[in-house]
């Protein structure tokens, strides 16, 4: 969604209303409340993100497609790391700064006519404070695809294609009996909430928005589907990136990359390079390992390649060891498919700028994430099913896969899919559209 000067307003009452965002400490979620937080900035509202201090500086670093005038306009607001420096888990974060974050947002309620808490579902512990104070609401900002949410919370999904209900990916084995503690410490506060906000867009989620406006426990909860949040008008800054991808044709180059919270096995390294290099198609791989609790700090594991193998594909591939301008990557008129773990960030960049996918989930909201986008909205191919998870994945799958998208009159015809979706999501964030009205609803709640 476009951030621009025609939304801000001097209006005496906004100045009064101030925001402050609180995301869970984890790469996706501090990436995706950092683009919500330039979007309400853009509305002339002073907003607060709230973060240790190596997690706001990791975020500010990897912005890549964000404004860096928007970005200044935040006030970042850190908090100590730890003991010695020392960078407590994600899940620690979400339960250890209450004190912190409770401290902060009292004090802004001492200061301003209305406190706009914006938080992460797992922060929920963290800013419970809301409550106890009549000056300041709290909105939960769901990270999830509205299909993927509806699974977490068993909504009961009804498919209208009986073969498609029995493809659906199970719930089994996609979280940790660790993340589902946490999520069950949450749970107790989410009715400290007044609403919650999706970024998602009715064009791709409509009919599971409408399912989880009308669930028991959103009952006089406002909802607001604002997404994509993620700016539609990406510049292709200096990168050897791009210096490779601008002699490459249109739609010919295919990106991979899994997130910040993936790790694999030296020996799937292996067949998927062995893959990619057999399919002969053109190719950018972002080789890195997962985020540490510190990703400044150490030596990071070196992902091995099959010997010579960067050698054999510099006139077709290119590895990146580093972080990657992932936004801008896709943008790129030269992308024609991702492969993806299918984190949200991810799917809806993608979906964005109409890049077709081919889905490799890992866990949590991925495997239906993936389903959502190869079987429903049918613009991807799974590269490996769910149920089979715990499997090696051949090079001969991978080349197979790659191949067909990349390089077949069905990949052709799925890459004109989501083309057009794409189309019509960004259409849903210009001015009349569905998610910029939804946007404008929201500011006018929170300012009136």
């Amino acid at each position: 969604m476009e951030i621009n000067s025609e939304n801000v307003a001097n209006n005496e009452q906004i100045s009064e209303v101030v925001v402050v965002i609180v995301p869970t400490q984890a790469q996706g979620h501090l990436n995706q409340l950092l683009q919500f937080a330039c979007l309400v900035s853009s509305f002339g509202l002073s907003v607060y993100y709230i973060g240790l201090a190596n997690c706001n500086y990791q975020v500010r670093i990897r912005a890549n497609a964000l404004n860096p005038s928007d970005i200044a306009k935040i006030h970042f607001h850190d908090l100590p790391n730890g003991r010695g420096g020392k960078i407590p888990s994600v899940w620690d974060t979400c339960m250890l700064l209450q004190e912190p974050i409770a401290s902060f947002i009292r004090d802004m309620s001492s200061k301003s006519r209305r406190v706009v808490v914006v938080h992460d579902y797992l922060m929920s512990y963290n800013v419970q404070v809301v409550s106890s104070l009549p000056n300041t609401e709290s909105y939960v900002f769901s990270c999830i695809s509205a299909f993927s949410s509806c699974s977490l919370k068993m909504l009961d999904i009804q498919l209208e294609d009986q073969e498609l209900l029995k493809k659906l990916p199970s719930l089994e084995g996609i979280l940790t009996d660790e993340f589902r503690d946490l999520l069950a410490s949450q749970h107790r506060y989410k009715d400290i909430r007044s609403g919650d906000i999706h970024n998602t867009s009715k064009v791709i989620d409509g009919k599971y928005l409408d399912l989880l406006a009308q669930a028991e426990f959103n009952l006089n909860k406002k909802q607001w589907a604002i997404g994509p949040i993620l700016p539609t008008k990406l510049d292709h800054r200096n990168n050897i990136c791009f210096e490779w991808m601008n002699k490459q044709p249109p739609n010919s180059v295919l990106y991979i990359s899994f997130g910040t919270t993936t790790s694999f096995s030296d020996r799937q390294i292996k067949e998927l390079a062995v893959g990619l290099e057999q399919s002969k198609q053109k190719f950018i791989w972002v080789l890195r390992d997962a985020d540490r609790g510190d990703s400044f700090t150490g030596e990071a594991r070196r992902l091995e390649l099959p010997k010579g193998f960067e050698e054999r594909v510099k006139n077709v591939g290119l590895v990146v060891r580093g972080w990657a301008p992932q936004p801008e990557i896709l943008a790129h008129s030269s992308t024609g498919g991702f492969m993806s773990h299918c984190g949200w960030n991810s799917c809806i960049e993608s979906i964005t700028v109409g890049v077709p996918i081919a889905a490799w989930p890992m866990y949590a909201d991925q495997p239906r994430n993936g389903f959502l986008l190869t079987e429903m909205l049918k613009i991807g191919l799974i590269v490996r099913e769910w149920e089979k998870r715990e499997e090696l994945v051949s090079a001969s799958t991978i080349e197979n896969v790659v191949r067909k998208l990349m390089a077949s009159d069905e990949g052709d015809v799925i890459r004109k899919r989501a083309k057009e979706l794409g189309e019509a999501v960004r259409c849903s964030t210009e001015k009349g559209g569905a998610s910029r009205m939804e946007l404008d609803s929201f500011i006018a709640h929170i300012t009136r």
